[in-house]
C-alpha cells in the first residue's frame, strides 16, 4: 500500500498537466485524418487494446459518438509471429509502424520499465516517419523516455502498481480525447 500512496501522490504532482497535453496531441491527430497506434508487451499489451477498443467503440454507455481511429499493433498472430521470425521479436511493432504508420499519426508506447528493445524500436521507426510519439512508461523512463516526444512516467519498480496506474491514465486520456474530439464535431 505504501507504494500505491507514493504514486497517488506523484501523480497529483504531474500527470493531470502531461495527461491533459496527450488528449490535445490525440484530438489533433485525429481532427486531421491521423489514427492511434499503440504498443507493448505482457500486461501493457493488454493495455493496448483495451485503449483501442474503447476508442474505437466507446468509453462509457452515456456518450455516443463516432469510432475514433485506433490500433493496437499487438493484436495480429500472423505479423507478430511473421516479424518475430523473419526480423526478430525486437522489430515486431517497428515493421508495423513502417507499413501502416503516417505522419501525423500518434504512437503510444507503453512500457513499465521503458527499456523493452522492441518498444524503442518502434519508437526509432514512429521518429522516422513524422509519426508523434507519446510513451506511458515506469520507473525512470528507462531508454524509451529519449525517443519520445510527450512522456507519462510513472514513478517506481512494481511493475503491478505501474500497471495499475497505466489503466487509471488510459482511461483518463480516453475520456478527455473523446470529449475534447466530441467538443470538435
Amino acid at each position: 500500500m505504501a507504494d500505491r500512496e507514493k504514486m497517488i501522490r506523484a501523480g497529483k504532482n504531474g500527470y493531470p498537466d502531461a495527461i491533459i497535453e496527450v488528449a490535445k496531441v490525440l484530438r489533433d491527430c485525429l481532427s486531421q485524418g491521423g489514427k492511434i497506434m499503440l504498443c507493448g508487451n505482457g500486461g501493457s499489451a493488454a493495455d493496448c487494446q483495451h485503449f483501442a477498443a474503447e476508442m474505437i467503440v466507446r468509453l462509457t454507455a452515456r456518450v455516443e459518438r463516432a469510432a475514433i481511429s485506433a490500433v493496437a499493433l499487438t493484436t495480429d498472430s500472423s505479423i507478430l509471429t511473421a516479424a518475430g521470425n523473419d526480423y526478430g521479436f525486437d522489430h515486431v511493432f517497428a515493421r508495423q509502424v513502417q507499413g501502416v504508420g503516417r505522419k501525423g499519426d500518434v504512437l503510444i508506447a507503453i512500457s513499465t520499465s521503458g527499456n523493452s528493445e522492441n518498444i524503442i524500436k518502434a519508437l526509432e521507426a514512429a521518429s522516422l516517419k513524422g509519426i508523434t510519439r507519446v510513451g506511458l512508461l515506469g520507473g525512470k523512463g528507462g531508454k524509451c523516455i529519449e525517443h519520445c516526444d510527450y512522456s507519462i512516467t510513472v514513478p517506481g519498480d512494481s511493475t503491478m502498481r505501474i500497471q495499475e496506474e497505466h489503466t487509471f491514465i488510459l482511461h483518463t486520456i480516453a475520456e478527455l480525447t473523446e470529449k475534447l474530439a466530441l467538443e470538435e464535431a
